[in-house]
């Protein structure tokens, strides 16, 4: 065994050594096996095979599993674990693990490939709403196909055990529905050549950011969060101070904010009245208000109303209820900071401190942050109140006062947020894994990061190694890059899109254990779902023949732009890994070429030529171009192809041969 490999299964056994079982219905009190390793599980085969859970403290744990019996003893907090030999492809097997008088029994476990499926909506998006659904699931008898689901949990401390009892699901027409369907296509395609039981683990969580699964460990090492980090760890032990400090924190950035005039703080009881407007009675979508300003708004736009409380009543304590918010709040009473959470169809059941409210006026006052479609703080006005302890309800008053923020600026998002927080999802779904075997893990994340696309690429190197560091430091690591999503821009543009797609190609390119999966050109313009996730799935499974299991003459993706330089004809872009030949569609010569200068803040289109199987640019600023972009937009239109159909992804190169006279 080398030295790397010895350390990787030492660091494995101390992963596994921390895992705490949840207790299941119907199950022994004293013995119970993590709900990974259950009736119809995959593990994985051909490597070192862990299992743990738990027992009374001291008892002796027998585990009997393929022709294997091994014994240990758990620890005084009543956990154990095993390591087993490795076991090739096959099954059904029988897993038995006996302690004390308990015996716990667990069916049809197949050896196979086991993989992470994660990301945010569309690798959560199921089979259902994805395309041709009724045909394909009729259709899904795959008894080697099995899907276990994460339950979607936020935290703020790292957890031991699942919220609610997962469970293996083999695939079948009564169960397919709800799979991931860019997994599930996935695993089906990839079968077709490597004929083994694949297991898909799904942990994925619509409208997540990167950094809510990534630990907390590995986002402070990556730099520049480390005061909401401090507020998160606070947040753990002390939610009162954790609040009034991010309420700083918010209220400074507000201060310095682009389009904020001096000394404005709308959050205040005392703040003036002018430039507020009265919102309709129904409240709801300021999309529906009829107001020219919010018709296509999306961003902040603050509320403000009253409630009027007794002596008694202000002396009681008291949880404030809001209706839900779409998107984001943050929200003061009496200018003081009691909640922010992100969730479009979630209530808010906001505690306020001791001491908070007074008798008479009380000033409540809710900031709404709206990134996509319709946004905005729900009705009726009798749905918002304060709950005294005693039950009684004491309704706000129903004249919600209404102010849009200027900007495109977004707020600091509070990081104890479930899917756009700090650590939450690493935290409620990744940790709780363990560390099982992994074939792989696939990564489907970033159109909630579009807006601050320059940092993803240090973000998805910071869940790529901390990932390494729980599954294994060569673990495969599959990106779909971003679909195209959006109406084609008519003249050059700056792309938060863009941008990740660029991060997530460059990344991809530095690791010879990754690999991307490329998306540009089966988006949809109107839809950031785009539901063929069948040709998804092929493209990931060509990623995995190349990447994972060393199909080197099978190209992973489509052809890879190499190089730009300057010549006497133009700008010429080389082609790496094309199939046949490269051509066309759509248009007599390849569009979407872009010339820019050193910054990328002044690019013109380009006219661009096919010279045998690289691309020549030709434009009044070629000769000064030092980068070139290939199909820079949130939603552009990609015609370069090959052979065989994937296309070139977009990027973005520098130019070289700089000398060249201009």
């Amino acid at each position: 065994m080398t030295r790397a490999r010895a350390f990787e299964s030492l660091l494995w056994v101390l992963a596994l050594m921390c895992c705490t079982i949840p207790l299941r219905a119907n199950e022994p009190t004293g013995l119970r096996l993590h709900p990974l390793f259950q009736d119809h599980a995959v593990l994985q085969r051909d490597r070192p095979i862990p299992l743990w859970g738990e027992a009374d403290a001291g008892e002796t744990v027998s585990v009997s599993f393929a022709r294997q019996t091994v014994t240990t003893r758990a620890e005084a907090d009543g956990r154990w674990s095993v390591m087993l030999r490795p076991i090739p492809v096959g099954g059904p097997y029988e897993l038995v693990v006996r302690a004390g008088g308990a015996t716990q029994v667990v069916r049809d476990l197949q050896m196979g490939d086991v993989w992470l499926c994660s990301g945010q909506s569309n690798m959560e998006l199921p089979v259902w709403r994805a395309l041709d659904a009724s045909s394909e699931i009729a259709a899904a008898t795959h008894p080697r196909i099995r899907l276990f689901t994460v339950p979607q949990a936020a935290a703020v401390t790292p957890q031991t055990s699942f919220q609610g009892t997962p469970v293996w699901k083999v695939a079948s027409p009564e169960t397919v529905r709800d799979f991931s369907a860019a997994c599930f296509y996935f695993a089906r395609e990839l079968r077709k050549t490597i004929d083994v039981p694949m297991g898909l683990i799904q942990a994925a969580w619509g409208g997540s950011r990167i950094e809510a699964w990534t630990s907390a460990d590995a986002l402070r090492g990556s730099g520049g969060m480390d005061e909401a980090l401090d507020v998160l760890s606070l947040y753990g032990s002390d939610p009162a101070a954790a609040l009034a400090r991010w309420g700083r924190h918010w209220e400074q950035w507000w201060s310095v904010r682009q389009g904020t005039v001096r000394g404005d703080a709308p959050w205040r009881p005392d703040a003036p009245s002018a430039g507020w407007h009265d919102a309709p009675d129904v409240l709801g979508a300021w999309e529906r208000w009829g107001v020219p300003e919010l018709a296509n708004h999306n961003g902040m736009v603050w509320y403000r109303t009253q409630v009027t409380l007794t002596a008694a009543q202000a002396e009681s304590g008291a949880t404030l209820e809001l209706a839900p918010v779409d998107e984001t709040d943050m929200t003061w009473v009496n200018g003081v900071a009691v909640g922010s959470l992100y969730g479009a169809g979630d209530a808010r059941r906001y505690r306020l401190p001791a001491g908070l409210l007074k008798a008479g006026t009380n000033t409540v006052v809710v900031n709404v942050l709206d990134t996509y479609s319709e946004g905005g703080l729900a009705g009726p006005t009798s749905a918002h109140a304060v709950r005294l302890d005693d039950g009684t309800r004491v309704i706000l008053d129903a004249s919600w006062r209404y102010r849009v923020a200027p900007g495109d600026d977004a707020p600091p998002l509070a990081p104890w947020q479930a899917a756009t927080g700090l650590a939450t999802l690493y935290n409620g779904m990744i940790a709780p894994l363990g560390n099982p075997g992994l074939r792989g893990m696939l990564w489907y994340q970033g159109e909630s990061n579009t807006g601050d696309g320059a940092a993803y690429a240090m973000r998805l190197r910071a869940l790529r190694d901390d990932w390494r560091m729980r599954f294994g430091q060569q673990t495969p690591l599959l990106v779909v890059q971003l679909a195209g999503y959006g109406v084609p821009p008519s003249a050059p543009t700056e792309s938060g899109w863009a941008q990740v797609r660029e991060a997530q190609r460059r990344v991809v390119a530095e690791d010879p254990y990754s690999g991307l999966a490329l998306a540009i050109d089966i988006g949809d313009a109107y839809d950031i779902h785009p539901p063929n996730k069948q040709e998804l799935g092929r493209r990931l499974a060509r990623v995995a023949r190349h990447v994972v299991h060393g199909e080197r003459a099978l190209a992973p993706s489509g052809p890879i732009a190499r190089t730009a330089s300057h010549t006497p004809d133009g700008v010429r872009i080389t082609f790496d890994d094309i199939t046949g030949a490269l051509v066309t569609t759509g248009a007599k010569g390849p569009i979407g070429f872009e010339l820019c200068d050193a910054t990328a803040r002044h690019c013109d289109y380009a006219d661009a030529a096919l010279d045998g199987n690289d691309v020549l640019l030709r434009g009044p600023r070629a000769n000064a171009a030092a980068r070139v972009r290939y199909c820079w937009a949130d939603g552009p239109v990609c015609t370069l192809r090959d052979s065989a159909a994937p296309p070139p992804g977009p990027f973005e190169l520098p130019v070289t041969d700089a000398e060249v006279p201009r």
